[in-house]
């Protein structure tokens, strides 16, 4: 809950979602349903009402396989 607005964000079951940060890239490996969660969740994070910086973070063993970097997605409507 971000200034008073509730946001769900729903997970896919079977959902598998591996984060490496290789130094100059970032890769998201993820089997379908683990590519369906973040999809949603950006979809959550889009809806009206949401206020700017509204955040997820994504972390090994908060949703991410075990050794993942996290991941934080977040709102910004600054131009």
């Amino acid at each position: 809950m971000t200034d008073g607005t509730t946001r769900v964000f729903t997970w896919e079951e079977g959902a598998r979602i591996e984060v490496r940060n290789l130094g100059g890239e970032t890769v998201i490996e993820a089997n379908s349903a683990g590519l369906k969660t973040p999809a949603a969740h950006l979809l959550t994070l889009d809806q009206d009402g949401t206020p700017d910086g509204a955040h997820l973070r994504l972390e090994e063993n908060n949703g991410l396989e075990e050794g993942s970097a996290s991941l934080v997605l977040e709102r910004c409507d600054d131009e």
